[in-house]
């Protein structure tokens, strides 16, 4: 697969930002000069070099910061603020999980095309952000050249392969040289060569042909590279400007866009947080271990509660050991007593708040554990709350093809790989495995009718495949600390690059269902510079270190999520339901998040604290006729209204009414001054700082139970299910003939293939090529290319084209071959231009032709089977809350997880709706048989209908009716639908049960009324 690239406008935002700093700079061809040609003796010849042109004196760069700044209301710039690097140096706060690289590389693209600028380096602090800028520019530059018809031609500093130097500076188009500050700012002879006259590069320094270029320096997390060395040796790349990328500056100079964590969050750019606190209790006097994992609730028993507790074994050995608890267990008792346990009987589960309480006074919560807890005890449970939450996500999202992965940090490679065991497994592999084994067979024990195919997924892939370590690498192919690493390459270390093939250089791989990898343990230290889209769960197991923020470790995971397709998964509806990341602390979850808003907080320190009228003033509005200024008397006018309704407190901060009104949509109608600028007035309002406004992670081990409520016991719709659980199976006479009749004008009328096109380029060697132009491949170049149109490259092939049809559409291959044999010569013809997509597109549409005339067909027959109430509590562990509705007084269940906005406003409809006695979302395992595949309505609905007692009623909720958004599969299995329900009431005498497809609550209404009437 490949990760895909799309226009996004808040990246678009960024971009402009920095571009708009030079307007007035007039386009140029880049400056000419001549490269130094160093030693004479060399007998090379002096060549021309192209550098970037100067600013010219006419452009006001401040003045143009200011406008840019004045455009986002950001605080405006008095001055230039100069740094080691230059004169000029623009800010940009980017939240990390954005997209940040991927605006800086289209910001190298813009420069090009406004101003003719062409050279740029991008120094970065570590190896691995390296690694992932070089990854980067790899995966879009075939976006880029969509976009700007041209490719930047790149390359990783290394003072072995000094002529790439001499290239860049020789080439007029746009180059990027990729540097870590180590290759400069270090002091090890490698290094220095950076600064060395060296006789391999004719008597020369680098940094002096460098800086020749006058290149645009992009500093990727500045903040990492502030240190002595660095800021002593960035004036000598003699940088034209320095533009400066992070989503924690920390100092401070010129800024020129801001895209915080609360922008961010609060855009939905980035995933939702759920935090899942390993907590431990030291309860005076209790010495008995106990962990609570999961509280199990179904229709017909009361809650289970499932722990670890210790128990004493018939060897006399004691052993922590997973058990089920009722209400009343003893744990003396079960635990063959144990001495510690004396007094723990279970007088409450409570599925509700997610905690058990014992005689004793004792109350233990999700994920909360006492008594006798070692460090090796937390670090086994983080181990086992992370797979459980990897596979709860991953069977949500396998389906919408969403590979899950999960990362575990740790602090020293010993505990994951042991060199002195048999098997190299180190403690936490052991652990791993241990649980995950566990934990599958759970899983795989849950019947889901749903999701067989996610079933087999799971069984394929074994505990010893599916995690893997990524650490530096020793030249024995061991895996080591990075800080050994550090100590230099006479320890026999190779370079850190070794460690990242796959999280970095092989994302793609990584991200297919084809490799096995889910689950990745990885150093600590390793922090910016990479990540993955597809991060899904984070797990720390490892001491505390100040040196590493929540924030930054975090930040690993917030990335959107793609799919097979390497599509962004960031549709509006199901953007914070699908992309949530659960971190597994080795801390309490309030510890957690209160630490990690701290952080936030104090990143946040371009917003303002106070809503006062001073900061309206003069703030720009965005509106569709163009940008209005907030007036003294407009700012004066907003300020007094927050006053009046209570939204800001007497320090002028913003209280929490204004965020629950907001919220609720209930804020208090703006003075009528302010209401052609609604939207861009309260945005103003929301860009003031307060608390309320941080993102506030949610708790992931809060109960994942959706009990059965009295609703299910309901007369009404007890009466509605007795009507609806006959199971049937259906017969079709199929008429081949028919089929025929109806395929030939469809394909005559709908098969289009679109002809293969070629790529013609026309090259010419260069000359005066070196050793080194035909080893990288730049002996020719290209001088003009065209495109034509032609037959398939693979038209000598000789295609099994009847037998490729009939497997597909499941006919004979006398059927197909009389189908093709009657079809238009012109249509057919198009099978030379392109067999494979021919194939393709003429199976579809027979096909559908067949489902057409099964359908026509098709009977249901009853048989004496009916489903039982178990469905409605199979799998009610690990529902996905992420997407509850409030909590709900009409539903057979408490809650409702909507699979669309167009289901959700249905349950708000049905919920306020009178008429509406009870109804039901109907389980995943109520499927009606079809010629297509099995069939699950959405909804079960029971109507009072006044004198009669009620009207009951199956409907399909869909957001529209139109034949294009109910075509094939998904339309026949609504037709099947329509056949079943007819059947079974002409059958079992089932008069009363409707079905139909609604879009909404009225057009359901709609249709009982001319039924009724009818």
């Amino acid at each position: 697969m490949k990760i895909k690239f799309k226009v996004q406008p808040y990246q678009t935002e960024a971009v402009q930002a920095v571009v708009d700093c030079f307007r007035g700079q007039p386009k140029a061809d880049p400056a000419r000069y001549r490269i130094d040609p160093g030693r004479l003796d060399q007998l090379q010849l002096s060549t021309e070099g192209f550098r970037n042109a100067e600013i010219a004196q006419t452009v006001d760069v401040l003045e143009n910061i200011r406008a840019v700044q004045k455009r986002q209301n950001l605080i405006l710039s008095d001055r230039l603020v100069p740094s080691a690097g230059g004169k000029i140096n623009l800010d940009i706060e980017m939240e990390t999980g954005t997209g940040k690289t991927y605006v800086y590389l289209k910001t190298i693209f813009e420069l090009y095309e406004e101003y003719g600028w062409s050279k740029f380096i991008i120094m970065v602090p570590s190896i691995a952000i390296r690694e992932g800028v070089q990854k980067s520019l790899a995966m879009t530059a075939e976006h880029f050249a969509q976009t700007y018809h041209r490719k930047a031609r790149f390359f990783t500093y290394n003072s072995k392969r000094l002529h790439e130097i001499e290239s860049f500076s020789s080439d007029a188009g746009i180059n990027v040289m990729v540097i870590n500050v180590q290759a400069f700012a270090s002091t090890g002879k490698e290094n220095r060569r950076i600064y060395d006259e060296l006789d391999d590069f004719q008597s020369r320094k680098p940094i002096d042909v460098i800086a020749r270029n006058r290149p645009i320096l992009i500093l990727d997390e500045p903040q990492k590279m502030e240190g002595p060395a660095t800021k002593k040796a960035l004036p000598q790349f003699q940088a034209l400007m320095v533009l400066r990328y992070s989503a924690t500056h920390k100092s401070e100079h010129n800024k020129v866009h801001r895209l915080d964590a609360v922008d961010a969050y609060q855009q939905k750019l980035v995933k939702k947080i759920q935090v899942s606190g390993i907590q431990v209790r030291g309860i005076e006097g209790v010495s008995a271990y106990l962990h609570l994992n999961d509280i199990e609730v179904s229709k017909d028993a009361a809650p289970v509660a499932r722990v670890d507790m210790e128990v004493r074994m018939k060897s006399g050995q004691i052993r922590r050991q997973p058990r089920r608890l009722e209400r009343g267990a003893n744990l003396f008792a079960l635990s063959r007593e144990l001495d510690q346990y004396q007094g723990f009987s279970v007088t409450q589960i409570d599925a509700r708040s997610g905690t058990l309480e014992f005689s004793n006074g004792v109350v233990l919560g999700l994920g909360e554990a006492i008594g006798d807890v070692t460090e090796g005890d937390i670090r086994r449970l983080q181990i086992r709350e992370t797979i459980r939450a990897h596979l709860q996500r991953e069977e949500q999202l396998f389906a919408k093809g969403i590979k899950v992965l999960s990362l575990f940090f740790i602090d020293e490679v010993a505990k994951y790989r042991d060199y002195s065991q048999p098997d190299e497994k180190g403690e936490y592999a052991r652990l791993f495995e241990d649980e995950y084994e566990q934990l599958k067979a759970e899983a795989l024990g849950r019947f889901d009718f749903d999701n067989p195919s996610y079933h087999q997924y799971l069984k394929s892939i074994a505990a010893s495949e599916t995690h893997n370590g990524y650490f530096a690498i020793d030249k024995k192919g061991r895996l080591a600390d990075p800080n050994v690493a550090k100590r230099g390459t006479d320890k026999g270390l190779s370079d850190d690059v070794t460690a990242y093939d796959l999280i970095l250089t092989k994302k793609e791989l990584l991200l297919s269902f084809r490799e096995p990898t889910r689950f990745i343990f990885s150093h600590s230290a390793l922090r910016e510079g990479w990540d993955n889209p597809n991060v899904f769960v984070m797990c720390m197991l490892k001491q505390s270190d100040s040196s590493i923020s929540r924030r930054q470790e975090v930040g690993r995971g917030l990335r959107i999520a793609v799919d097979q397709q390497g599509e962004r998964v960031d549709h509006p509806a199901e953007v914070h339901r699908i992309n949530v990341l659960t971190v597994v602390a080795s801390e309490s979850y309030r510890d957690f998040v209160s630490g990690l808003q701290q952080e936030i907080a104090d990143g946040l320190s371009a917003r303002p604290r106070q809503a006062t009228e001073a900061y309206f003033t003069g703030k720009q509005l965005a509106t569709d006729a163009g940008p209005v200024e907030m007036t003294a008397e407009l700012a004066r006018e907003l300020h007094r209204y927050l006053i009046r309704h209570g939204y800001v407190d007497n320090d002028d901060h913003i209280a929490e009414p204004y965020h629950q009104a907001r919220a609720a949509g209930t804020l208090a109608e703006l003075p009528a001054s302010l209401q052609p600028y609604a939207e861009p007035v309260l945005g103003l309002v929301d860009s003031v700082f307060s608390g309320a406004s941080l993102p506030m992670p949610g708790d992931a081990r809060k109960p994942s139970t959706n009990p059965l409520n009295q609703n299910f016991d309901k007369r009404a719709f007890q009466e509605l299910w007795r009507r609806i659980n006959q199971k049937a199976v259906y017969r079709v006479d199929f008429d081949t003939e028919e089929l025929i009749r109806k395929s030939v004008p469809t394909l005559n009328k709908d098969l289009r293939v679109t002809p293969i096109k070629y790529l013609i380029q026309r090259g010419t060697q260069i000359e005066g090529m070196t050793d080194d132009d035909l080893r990288e491949g730049r002996s020719f170049k290209v001088g003009e290319s065209l495109t034509e149109t032609g037959e398939s490259a693979h038209s000598s092939i000789a295609y099994d084209l009847l037998g490729k049809i009939a497997e597909a559409a499941d006919l004979t291959r006398q059927t197909v071959a009389r189908i093709l044999n009657d079809i238009e010569p012109s249509v057919f013809a198009q099978y030379r231009q392109n067999p494979e997509q021919f194939i393709t597109e003429a199976t579809r549409l027979i096909r559908e032709q067949k489902a057409t005339v099964m359908i026509e067909r098709l009977t249901y027959d009853a048989i004496n089977e009916h489903y039982d109430t178990d469905i409605f509590t199979a799998g009610q562990t690990g529902n996905d809350f992420s997407r509850a509705t409030e909590k709900l007084k009409r539903h057979i269940y408490d809650y409702v997880m909507p699979d669309s906005e167009v289901e959700r406003a249905f349950v708000q409809a049905l919920e306020t709706a009178q008429e509406v006695t009870v109804y039901a979302k109907l389980p995943r395992g109520f499927l009606i048989p079809t010629p297509v595949g099995d069939y699950n309505p959405d909804w079960a609905i029971a109507f009072d209908e006044g004198q009669v007692k009620h009207i009951y009623f199956v409907a399909e909720t869909k957001g529209s009716m139109s034949s294009l958004a109910l075509r094939g599969i998904e339309s026949t299995k609504i037709d099947c639908a329509r056949k079943f329900f007819a059947e079974l009431a002409r059958q079992v005498g089932s008069k009363a049960v409707r079905y139909d497809v609604v879009t909404d609550y009225g057009r359901l209404m709609d249709v009982v009324g001319a039924r009724q009437v009818g």
